[in-house]
């Protein structure tokens, strides 16, 4: 089943690399990301509050995609996945099962070049360490 699901993964990601947020149109990401994130993560990245404790429901409120959130933490893998699948399946691919996100998917609601238009618009706020750890979290091509 891992196997099976670590494929659904990168037939979901057709790019891995650090670049892949290289040349990306940021103010057609910002664009994006206001009509599609901010309700939930905020006009400014912000989040939600409380976002590290579940709600009643067992679900974790959305994070912020500042520097001060967890974005930075993660490659570009898991961002597109997270964002196009689902957080459910996206990190049910990862074999995370015990963890209930609340973020849909984005898949046939924006086209993979939004989505990574998106990150690139996010990565482009954050100061340049974040940018920096972010990077190396990938493959380098």
């Amino acid at each position: 089943m891992r196997a099976f699901a670590f494929g659904l993964l990168l037939i979901a990601n057709p790019a891995l690399a650090d670049h892949e947020l290289d040349g990306r149109n940021i103010s057609a990401g910002a664009k994006l990301y206001a009509e599609n994130c901010a309700t939930c993560h905020g006009a400014n990245l912000e989040g939600q509050a409380n976002w590290r404790s579940p709600n009643e429901n067992g679900v974790f409120p959305a994070p912020p995609h500042d520097e001060t959130g967890h974005t930075w933490h993660h490659d570009n893998a898991l961002l597109f996945s997270y964002t196009k699948l689902g957080g459910k399946a996206a990190l049910s691919a990862q074999g995370v099962t015990d963890f209930s996100s609340g973020m849909p998917a984005f898949d046939g609601v924006i086209t993979d070049e939004d989505i990574w238009n998106i990150l690139a618009f996010i990565k482009s706020e954050w100061p340049e360490r974040q940018q920096n750890v972010q990077a190396s979290r990938n493959p380098q091509h």
